[in-house]
């Protein structure tokens, strides 16, 4: 029997709560999105998206980018009513969000279930501390690997965004923190390769030679791997390669870019 599709509603934070600017991160280039959404935008966007939604899966609020839970707690709690309030009265079914390791908590984690947040997807990008470190990250592996604990402890969905080709990162690192990924095992996984964009450090890196973009075919060929370990522990990969947009295309400076990666990866296989 055919699993009925599901509707994400996503609602964009651009480096909303986040402390420092990973040197790869330019969300602005990415999404279009330059400002966090109004609560009446919010509701304009739930309101777009169920009026035109007829399948029959569950139907998820996603607040994507930034780090949600390091917003100011009076912001995402008025982002987490908002969105409750369509739980309550039956328009959606549930609420994801965005974080980073270091920004879960107990507490955090008891609101969040209180308001209908069922999936938190972690950035992890790597759980090798010497490419968290080069990277601006800000945390460690052992943060998420806790993180992720905590979480499922609580019994909400996990998700693991990871990020080959970082800075210091080496064909090795990418398996080992596969690996480490599977160990801790995630409902889910994302895998974004490392691209240069306008804006960022990673660009001012590139420039002055410090960093090397992989190619496209070294890429390809450690996320086949990437791929078939994950494939073989049963872990969903829901995306590999970016979104392709006219806004990613326009700021896109240097990297493994394909618009099609995945499926790259898949024939490679």
């Amino acid at each position: 029997m055919a699993r009925k599709k599901r509707l994400i509603i996503p609602l964009f934070i651009p480096f909303g709560g986040c402390a420092n600017q990973c040197v790869f991160c330019d969300q602005e280039g990415i999404t279009g999105e330059v400002r966090l959404p109004t609560l009446k935008e919010v509701a304009d966007t739930v309101h777009s998206y169920l009026s035109t939604w007829k399948g029959g899966g569950a139907k998820e609020i996603a607040f994507y980018g930034g780090s949600f839970t390091a917003l100011p707690v009076g912001a995402q709690l008025d982002y987490l009513e908002a969105a409750f309030g369509h739980i309550i009265e039956g328009r959606v079914d549930s609420v994801r969000v965005s974080t980073r390791p270091d920004r879960v908590t107990p507490g955090i984690i008891e609101y969040l279930k209180r308001y209908g947040v069922a999936t938190v997807e972690l950035g992890a990008q790597s759980m090798s501390d010497e490419v968290l470190k080069a990277s601006g990250r800000g945390h460690t592996a052992r943060q998420t690997a806790e993180a992720v604990s905590m979480l499922k402890g609580a019994g909400l969905n996990v998700g693991l965004q990871f990020m080959p080709g970082l800075p210091a990162d080496s064909r090795d690192s990418v398996i080992r923190t596969t690996e480490e990924i599977i160990g801790l095992k995630p409902d889910f996984v994302r895998v974004y390769p490392t691209l240069v964009f306008k804006k960022t450090p990673l660009y001012r890196m590139y420039l002055n030679g410090s960093y090397t973009p992989w190619t496209l075919e070294e890429m390809v060929e450690v996320c086949g791997k990437v791929y078939g370990l994950l494939k073989d522990a049963g872990i969903p990969i829901v995306r590999m390669g970016l979104q392709p947009t006219e806004e990613l295309e326009k700021n896109l400076v240097a990297g493994p870019y394909h618009p099609s990666f995945r499926q790259l990866v898949e024939g490679r296989i």
